[in-house]
Parts: structure tokens; sequence; C-alpha cells
């Protein structure tokens, strides 16, 4: 299971749609907050949580776990641009910044591996 193997672009584009998918998924349930189990919000949430899922398990036939788990945290851009253009949620300099440097981490482990 140790077998050297590069992670192909497929492997990186899975991976990132399973990060939107997810966040997708987050941000339904947050539209579910307190409605109960009928709540029609909270199972689109699941669906796109679930396919998240799927689409992560299948990323990872594609490369590295080190390479390919790190990039899961695109979700959190996506989160942010959920809230700030659908909840209008305020987009402060710190949450810029942080954002800023989620990006650069994933361009730095995502990147180039040689």
């Amino acid at each position: 299971m140790t077998e050297d193997r590069s992670t192909s672009p497929i492997g990186i584009l899975l991976m990132v749609a399973a990060a939107f998918s997810t966040a997708t998924g987050q941000f339904f349930w947050k539209l579910a907050a307190g409605g109960g189990l009928l709540e029609w919000h909270l199972w689109i949430g699941f669906g796109f949580y679930g396919m998240g899922a799927v689409l992560m398990t299948i990323a990872f036939r594609f490369g590295r776990l080190s390479v390919l788990h790190p990039l899961l945290t695109i979700g959190y851009v996506i989160a942010l641009v959920f809230g700030v253009s659908f909840l209008n949620e305020p987009l402060t300099i710190p949450l810029s910044i942080g954002t800023v440097l989620i990006l650069v981490g994933v361009w730095l482990i995502g990147g180039d591996e040689h």
C-alpha cells in the first residue's frame, strides 16, 4: 500500500468537486436549521454531502492521500462564498486573509509534487 505514485489531475478535480459538494450540503443544512426532519433543505444537504463522500472516495484512487486530502479545505472557501453571497454574512479582513492563506496552502500542497 506504500507504492509511490503521483497524483493525477483527475484526482485533484474529483477532490475539489467533493469539497464543493460537501460545502453545498452544509449550506443546505444551514438553511434547514431549526426546521426539523421534514425540512426539505435538510435532505438536499444530505444528498450533496453524501455525493461529496463518494467523490472523495473515488478521488483517493487517483493519487496520494497527503496531496488530495488537504484539497478538502477548499470547502472553507466555498462556504465563505455561500455565506457572503446568500446569507448576507460579513466579509471581514481577518476572514479574507484566512481565505487567502487557505488557498496558498492548497496551492503549495497540491501544486508541484516534484
